[in-house]
């Protein structure tokens, strides 16, 4: 088949990005189509970023990548103005604006999100929009766009074939806010990069908690600092964002910031720790998954993808969003114990590996399906 891949930007190396190089290493000939892309993003773990890629980028390329944030619309546009009617089948990795192509082949779209700024997170932006100087702009923008832009998001989301979901959580997204039915495959999480092996996980000393992510409200990384300050317990806290400054303010002493922790450096520090804190609502949730993949429990709020991999043999669930619940579940999880090595056993079904073995035979069932 002729296939070509669709993606809405390629700017960094968060989890979009991954399920597209996978998408890639499955059709190393299709053609990928995004609105803007960075040639030399943060490298993590060495790899080659789309260096043997056929990258095809809109007009969007030429304004200035940190303009992202202002480009919805016309992203919208452009999307649904490409031509894609040459190929059998078009695979739109999308939570904001890929899916807006129109197709004369097959269409499937794996949805990462219904599109945050308009559906489950439109309140979250709006009290927080992440412009700076420009975010009572952004309020009014948001506050008058959002009417028609989730009329022209849900027509678009008609379009697709099929969707396929990143968790059970974002398939019941699909469905509240598209009318989409949804199947599920996990995304790729790079398992053995952070593997531990049977003697070194024995052997590390696993000390105090640690959370990571992209410090922003809603992350509610927070609740993590205040729960730990309240417990005074160590908690390393791994990342930089619009809220460093707010949370090293409620911080005490027994919290460590690390802002410039390399790539190559998270296996360990996820498997110094006794446990990693999820305290926010996630469509999936990489991170966690890295954690259990370095065979550390992870203890989450419980909600969104963190429903689709924590139980009681890998972690522990906190049941309000609030300091004070985390609290008290971080004292809980000192009174169990865990086997580190099957905890990381049982995260290698999240594999690059498992998630294209998961992906093939969906694929395969289209066509025989034609």
């Amino acid at each position: 088949m002729r296939v070509a891949i669709v993606c809405d930007w390629l700017l960094g190396t968060g989890g979009a990005e991954r399920v597209v190089l996978e998408l890639h290493h499955m059709f190393p000939e299709a053609p990928i189509y995004t609105s803007q892309y960075d040639k030399n993003p943060k490298i993590w773990f060495g790899d080659k970023w789309f260096e043997d890629a056929d990258i095809r980028t809109t007009w969007l390329q030429k304004l200035p990548k940190s303009l992202k944030k202002f480009l919805p619309v016309l992203r919208a546009w452009t999307f649904s103005r490409l031509d894609l009617d040459d190929y059998d089948l078009v695979i739109s990795s999308s939570g904001a604006e890929a899916k807006f192509v129109k197709t004369k082949g097959k269409h499937i779209t794996y949805c990462h999100s219904p599109t945050h700024y308009y559906w489950g997170r439109y309140e979250e932006y709006l009290r927080h929009p992440g412009f700076g100087r420009l975010d009572l702009l952004a309020r009014l923008g948001l506050r008058l766009l959002v009417g028609p832009m989730r009329y022209w998001d849900h027509k678009a989301a008609q379009r697709p074939d099929y969707f396929i979901a990143n968790s059970n959580y974002t398939k019941g997204q699909i469905k509240k806010y598209y009318g989409r039915d949804a199947v599920v495959i996990h995304p790729p999480v790079d398992i053995e990069r952070f593997k531990i092996s049977a003697s070194g996980g024995s052997s590390i000393l696993r000390k105090g908690f640690v959370t990571a992510g992209r410090q922003v409200p809603y992350k509610k990384i927070d609740l993590a600092v205040k729960a730990a300050t309240k417990l005074n317990t160590p908690l390393v806290v791994i990342g930089r964002g619009a809220d460093h400054s707010k949370l090293k303010r409620v911080a005490g002493r027994s919290i460590t910031f690390l802002t410039n922790v390399a790539d190559e450096e998270m296996p360990e520090k996820l498997a110094q720790a006794e446990a990693f804190i999820f305290p926010g609502v996630d469509d999936f949730g990489i991170v966690a998954v890295e954690a259990l993949a370095a065979g550390t429990p992870v203890i989450a709020y419980r909600d969104g993808g963190a429903l689709d991999y924590v139980d009681t043999s890998n972690g522990l669930f906190f049941e309000e969003q609030t300091a004070e619940s985390l609290a008290k579940a971080m004292q809980e999880f000192s009174k169990l114990s865990f086997n580190h090595s099957r905890i990381a056993e049982q995260a290698e079904q999240f594999s690059t590996a498992n998630f294209r073995t998961n992906v093939q035979p969906f694929l395969k069932s289209l066509k025989k399906n034609d």
